[in-house]
């Protein structure tokens, strides 16, 4: 026997003093362990999250016991691996101290060749609790680190912001969208290991050129050889084989290889190409033996950040394969505040959501944790880019050398555990600290730099400049050369003191734009306040009934219920939807219609945004909303509920992300202009037919006129003076409806009234539902006798239609499919949907 596995699923769990063990789940979290004993409630119903504060207070064990056999003696290597320990355990064999973590998210390995006997076994891992372990720091650091987003006062700890102390998940802490669990536990699997030979330990596949042409790859293999000896290292891929001999020395070395490929298959994100993937085999050969292998699935790809000075600042822009990315996508935040609930089957739900939804980017936001494998698997698969934070959000930082050097494993281990997805496109120190430091934005609560004293200020710049411009740069350039690392987002040159936040906007670097929603500006700056890379804007809405239903009873169904607020983190989040909605929409005639309209005013936020980042290419070359998705049910920002819902956000982005799009907007009231937007890589030739329709469907005027877009365009393709379309019609009774036809099919369609919709009435509209004839249920067709407007469809199953929260003309129906929500390699399966129910706005609304 060389070689010897064995997984260590089988735990038990107490707090600390207890006398009893109960069964634990391992992977997992203290919290899902005690619900799963039946000792608290479900930790997202009602105002449970209040209740449950005490389990951060107390100490946590868990332990195994495991029989070996003599042979695990006779092996020359035996080790312990953590993959992850939240945070602040000790791990004992046998009653032995054999390791201390610190870290959640980093893995940890001990050698145990001496600690462990034939026969029974324990481990026990003992978990300090983050508070009791990181108050005394707070204390004897004597002054406050700003860290707006932690919710200490909801766990009794006043105005005591520890999350800063701890390299712990923020979010754990709380933030303006989630609840406040610290969670403890082992919460990434546990591996008992041991060999006699030497094992490879890491394979990294450095892409050095990759052009379409050639590929030229260096293979960086490690190896931790119990002794000297002599080897041959062997790699296949693609029908390719390379080989060499290798001279092993006692402990961890890496061995290189060069590996050139002709005509490689290269990766391409979604839009430009298929992501083709190429796995490479790697053995280690000893005496004519295999002692061990590996192998590492990657995608052959150049991927470059672009920051060109121009006449307007400088480009922001990704550049994949040689070519210009508009990176279409949303923020993602963690799926669930107990990250071992998260399954396959939710991931692949929101990584197919992504693409169904037209993105090629999400951004993995610095507040949460660097994501499990199936994540990043799933990126590479379906061809969506990440932008990959780390975890560092909102706050400063300490900068004693135990923190720093901490920082320090933690770059190195997740930069070398994630280098091999093609879906890296960028690496991020942080999210926004450097304009909470830099810039004073009161609605943002920025500006720390003001409020302290000059001695504190230059220590926290010294320890934020160490981590963001030191540590973690290195590590990438050392672990993952060839993807670009940027310090913090937003981020801009030094040149000149614009505010990101709100009133101006800089012409380079990325920006986050909070004028709508934490400004109260309204929807229509986002026409004018548009930078170079808009990587965070966003508006709230609640999640659907039934989401809403599953954390609150029929008497929380207020706006200012206990409970609704419970589950709104952002101060006065609910009222803001409100005032908004105010300005928007007509008046919803009750709480349940409150919830739709919410999503309606969403999606109206959003198209908004996209459609103004999209129409101003290339000057801007990147829109990412906030969020894509919950880790709890709660009103939010997210377009996607906990239960992996569509909002009406999440069918706007569909439609808004879509590679030909048309975007009408109004100039100043004086002429209406047609923007046709292309991401097409080729010219694009078609027909635009716009069409001016009183609410009865009646065609008032019609202009059709040929359209050719440049590849990779944006353009202006119509222009009228408003008064000259409407001559005589009401404002408040006609919508223009723009078409853009190509070899006779319907490429895209755009609505546009032109008076807000809290302005026009609406009439009850009579929709019917007819089964497309030899479609076995798939399709139907969804009509209306008079205009529907947000026409909502839901069914008895989970899944998605293929569009919903449309607007629909009599005359004018509209075909729809459904597909049931996947499972396992399945993403959406087309279905007859059962229970389908249909209606509109005109149901929501109170009645004049």
């Amino acid at each position: 026997m060389t070689q010897q596995r064995l997984d260590l699923t089988n735990w038990e769990f107490r707090a600390s003093g207890d006398e009893g063990w109960l069964p634990a789940v391992v992977p997992g979290t203290v919290h899902t362990d005690l619900l799963r004993n039946g000792l608290i409630s479900q930790p997202f119903y009602g105002k449970n999250e209040h209740e449950l504060q005490w389990i951060d207070k107390k100490d946590w064990e868990y332990r195994t016991k495991l029989q070996l056999d003599g042979d695990w003696q006779s092996l020359a290597v035996t080790e312990l691996n953590f993959a992850g320990l939240d945070t602040y355990a000790d791990v004992y064999v046998n009653n032995v101290h054999a390791l201390s973590a610190d870290n959640m998210f980093r893995a940890w390995t001990v050698d145990v060749k001496g600690l462990l006997r034939t026969g029974d076994n324990e481990i026990l891992v003992k978990f300090r609790s983050v508070v009791t372990e990181d108050l005394p720091k707070l204390e004897q650091l004597g002054y406050d680190l700003p860290a707006p987003n932690d919710q200490s006062e909801l766990g009794g700890l006043e105005e005591k912001r520890i999350s800063v102390f701890a390299r712990k998940a923020p979010y754990h802490y709380g933030w303006d969208w989630g609840p406040r669990f610290l969670t403890s536990g082992i919460w990434r699997e546990v591996v008992l290991t041991g060999r006699n030979a030497a094992a490879i330990t890491n394979v990294y596949i450095r892409q050095d050129v990759i052009k379409k042409e050639e590929a030229r790859l260096t293979a960086i293999v490690e190896v931790n050889a119990p002794e000297v000896g002599e080897g041959t290292l062997r790699i296949t891929a693609d029908g390719q084989e390379w080989t060499q001999a290798v001279t092993l020395d006692a402990g961890i070395q890496a061995v290189e290889l060069e590996l050139v490929i002709g005509h490689p298959r290269l990766w391409w994100c979604n839009g430009l190409g298929v992501p083709e993937l190429t796995s490479f085999q790697v053995e280690l050969l000893q005496k004519g033996t295999v002692q061990d292998t590996a192998e590492v699935t990657t995608g052959l790809r150049e991927i470059k950040l672009i920051r060109k000075p121009d006449v307007k600042g400088a480009s922001f822009q990704f550049e994949l394969n040689g070519v210009p990315v508009f990176a279409k996508g949303a923020n993602h935040i963690p799926n669930d505040s107990f990250i071992t609930e998260v399954t396959g089957d939710r991931y692949r739900h929101e990584i197919a959501s992504a693409v169904e939804s037209n993105m090629n980017m999400l951004r993995v936001w610095g507040g949460g944790f660097y994501e499990e494998k199936e994540f990043y698997r799933l990126c590479d698969e379906y061809g969506l880019l990440v932008w990959q934070d780390f975890m560092f959000a909102c706050s400063m930082y300490p900068g004693d050398e135990a923190f720093l050097e901490s920082v320090r494993k933690e770059a190195e281990y997740n930069v070398k555990r994630l280098r091999n997805h093609p879906c890296i496109a960028l690496w991020c120190g942080n999210n926004e600290i450097d304009s909470a430091w830099a810039h004073f934005e009161e609605n943002m609560g920025w500006g720390w730099k003001e409020k302290l004293t000059s001695e504190i200020r230059d220590t926290l710049w010294a320890a934020y400049e160490e981590i963001f411009h030191r540590i973690l740069p290195e590590a990438v350039a050392a672990y993952h050369p060839g993807v670009d690392y940027w310090p913090s987002s937003p981020l801009r040159e030094r040149t000149n003191n614009i505010d990101q936040h709100s009133t101006r906007i800089t012409g380079e670097g990325d920006i986050h734009y909070w004028g709508v929603w934490h400004g109260i500006e309204p929807f229509e700056n986002y026409n004018v306040k548009v930078g170079r890379f808009m990587s965070e804007y966003g508006f709230q809405s609640f999640p659907e009934l039934k989401s809403v239903l599953s954390y609150a009873e029929e008497a929380d169904m207020e706006l200012e219920s206990e409970v609704m607020l419970a589950h709104q983190k952002n101060g006065r989040g609910n009222l803001l939807i409100k005032e908004y909605m105010d300005i928007y929409l007509p008046e919803p005639k009750d709480f349940r219609s409150f919830l739709y309209m919410s999503q309606i005013l969403q999606a109206e936020a959003m198209r908004v945004a996209i459609e103004s980042h999209r129409r101003n290419k290339p000057y801007c070359m990147g829109t990412l909303y906030w969020q894509m998705n919950d880790c709890w049910p709660v009103a939010s920002w997210a377009s996607m509920d906990y239960y992996g819902r569509w909002k009406a956000l999440q069918y706007t982005a569909r439609k808004s992300f879509k590679d030909v799009l048309l975007s009408i907007e109004e100039m100043d009231g004086i002429n209406l202009q047609v923007h046709a937007v292309s991401d097409l890589r080729e010219t694009l030739a078609g027909e635009l037919v716009l069409r001016l329709y009183d609410f009865s469907g009646s065609v008032l005027k019609e202009w059709n006129q040929p359209v050719q877009l440049a590849a990779d365009s944006a353009a202006v393709v119509f222009t009228v003076p408003t008064a000259e379309l409407l001559e005589a019609s009401d404002p408040k009774q006609v919508v223009l409806v723009a078409s853009l036809l190509a070899e006779g099919s319907l490429l895209e369609q755009k609505e546009h009234y032109f008076a807000a919709a809290k302005e026009i009435k609406l009439s009850q509209p009579a929709l019917t539902v007819a089964e497309v004839p030899g479609s076995g249920g798939l399709s139907f067709t969804v009509s209306s006798d008079v205009l529907a407007r947000g026409v909502y469809l839901t069914a008895e199953e989970e899944g998605i239609f293929s569009d919903n929260f449309f607007d629909l003309l009599p005359g004018e129906p509209k075909t729809v499919q459904f597909s049931l929500r996947g499972s396992g390699e399945q993403d959406f399966v087309p279905a007859a949907p059962t229970g389908l129910e249909v209606r509109s706005m005109a149901d929501y609304v109170k009645e004049a």
